[in-house]
């Protein structure tokens, strides 16, 4: 499963992007839902979606497909946990793990954050995540200011 997100810029076309790029390998896509930032720097609300992938890829080919489609929505990575046009983090891929300083397989604040998990169990009901269902973790968060957006399309 991957998380996309975007608060720069033309929000869905971002995530648009996204969708485009994992197309060959994309079984599902989550509503998106608008949310307040995450992780303390003051920036705009972002659109937030997930991706229900599967495919043959390696741990790195995963990250490779991220990179390139945050470059192609023109990503810089200026600030951690600052504004982006596209973040696309891999949170949980079914038979890859990695624990590399590059990428850490399941995401280790995956189950801390309300716009991974609400997205997440909209493609994927059943998904759990060290052992406990996404329903348990949701209910350990703090949802607040997320909002479904039924009025945004992000897959055709």
């Amino acid at each position: 499963m991957l998380s996309i997100g975007s608060n720069v810029g033309d929000r869905a076309a971002h995530l648009r992007t996204a969708v485009a790029e994992f197309a060959d390998v994309l079984v599902k896509v989550s509503p998106v839902y608008e949310t307040p930032p995450w992780g303390g720097v003051e920036q705009e609300p972002y659109l937030n979606a997930a991706l229900l992938v599967a495919g043959d890829h390696t741990a790195a080919e995963w990250l490779g497909r991220a990179h390139a489609a945050e470059t192609a929505a023109g990503r810089e990575r200026a600030v951690r946990w600052g504004p982006r046009t596209l973040d696309v983090d891999i949170v949980h891929i079914d038979g890859v793990v990695s624990d590399t300083p590059q990428l850490r397989l399941p995401h280790p604040r995956a189950h801390q954050r309300a716009f991974v998990l609400l997205p997440w169990l909209d493609v994927d009901p059943a998904a759990t995540l060290s052992g406990r269902a996404l329903s348990y973790w949701l209910s350990t968060v703090d949802s607040t200011g997320i909002r479904c957006r039924d009025d945004v399309v992000i897959r055709a």
